[in-house]
């Protein structure tokens, strides 16, 4: 059985292999008890998804001491806050898909076209806020709000304007099944102009 720790290096290498996020960011935790197990810092900038298990930052959830630490994700005070308010999200992604981002860039949400994506339901967007910023993290949150029961069963999803998309799931690898559907799904909607 692989550790929440190997979980995050695997997902990240999938991620990056699969243009789910980029060079620019994204990052990926997961809950076990009170601690959180996230990617570091500029975990695609600098080693471009390729981390080892000794790069990723660990610390308690109920505290602010993890947003002291240099190698603290940028965006990680949002996979805090999301941790804190829904008890039952045991992973986060935050990723710049390659198909997702047109959708974030025009501040439209994207419709369930799929069979695969129609149990996520329309994926809204959150009210927008600077990156790396408490009021994004607080966005986040109320963008997921009456998903509780889709982010106990599976994962539940919200769009971030101009930046990206945040998945928190029941596990790591449901969150990344999310991803990767919710993705295809918006190529699926934009592949439809060429015909």
């Amino acid at each position: 059985m692989r550790t929440p720790i190997q979980e995050i290096v695997d997902i990240g290498r999938r991620m990056s292999e699969r243009w789910m996020t980029n060079a620019a960011g994204g990052n990926i935790s997961v809950r076990v008890g009170d601690q959180i197990y996230i990617s570091p810092r500029y975990a695609g900038y600098k080693w471009n998804w390729q981390l080892s298990p000794e790069d990723i930052v660990s610390g308690p959830i109920n505290s602010d001491d993890l947003l002291n630490n240099p190698s603290f994700s940028r965006e990680g005070r949002a996979h805090l806050s999301i941790y804190r308010a829904f008890l039952d999200a045991k992973a986060v992604i935050h990723a710049h898909p390659f198909h997702v981002l047109p959708f974030c860039a025009a501040n439209k949400p994207i419709e369930p076209i799929l069979d695969a994506t129609m149990r996520f339901g329309t994926i809204g967007l959150a009210k927008y806020a600077v990156p790396n910023t408490q009021d994004l993290a607080d966005n986040v949150i109320e963008g997921l709000r009456g998903k509780e029961d889709l982010m106990r069963d599976y994962a539940a999803s919200v769009l971030l304007p101009k930046h990206g998309i945040v998945i928190a799931g029941k596990d790591l690898y449901a969150a990344f099944d999310t991803l990767v559907k919710i993705d295809l799904n918006a190529w699926c909607i934009l592949a439809q102009s060429m015909f």
